[in-house]
């Protein structure tokens, strides 16, 4: 009788839940988790600490975005191995916080504080989310090492 084995129960499948797994666990992976939570938390609550007084459109976009990053981070430091395949997301919602200001119409109602606060909070989100992809597509928690210095590292020479 033959048994019926899931696709869950597949070595190479183990082995790569096992590697992202590992990823998260360093240092480096919750770092980049945690300040992509940290992140998408201000963003949602900066409209109230900077006040974006009557830019309604805004405040909105920042509490929608700043809560998908922030629940992005919590997913990605919790489940990494599941939620890699969302590491993409965060640097696009990095790139979509700076220009927002300028993309979404707010009349004469514009601020530098504003603007500011969004330049800043969406490169911080392209950053972290820059590690989150490396991370996912299995690089070093170290950028700058090379691939020799990665199997030195890992134990093979």
């Amino acid at each position: 009788m033959t048994e019926q084995l899931s696709m869950g129960t597949h070595p190479d499948i183990v082995t790569l839940h096992a590697r992202y797994e590992t990823a998260s666990e360093t240092a480096a992976g919750q770092l980049v988790g945690g300040t992509t939570f940290l992140a998408g938390l201000y963003l949602a609550i900066s409209p109230w600490v900077v006040g974006f007084d009557g830019q309604q459109p805004v405040l909105f976009n920042n509490l929608i975005i700043g809560s998908a990053a922030a629940l992005l981070g919590l997913g990605l430091t919790a489940a990494f191995d599941r939620l890699h395949r969302l590491a993409w997301t965060v640097p696009v919602l990095g790139v979509w916080t700076i220009v927002s200001p300028w993309v979404i119409q707010t009349g004469d109602l514009r601020t530098t504080d504003n603007e500011w606060n969004n330049v800043v909070t969406g490169a911080v989100l392209l950053l972290v989310g820059i590690g989150s992809l490396a991370m996912a597509m299995g690089r070093s928690a170290n950028p700058m090492m090379g691939d020799s210095a990665r199997r030195r590292a890992a134990g093979r020479t």
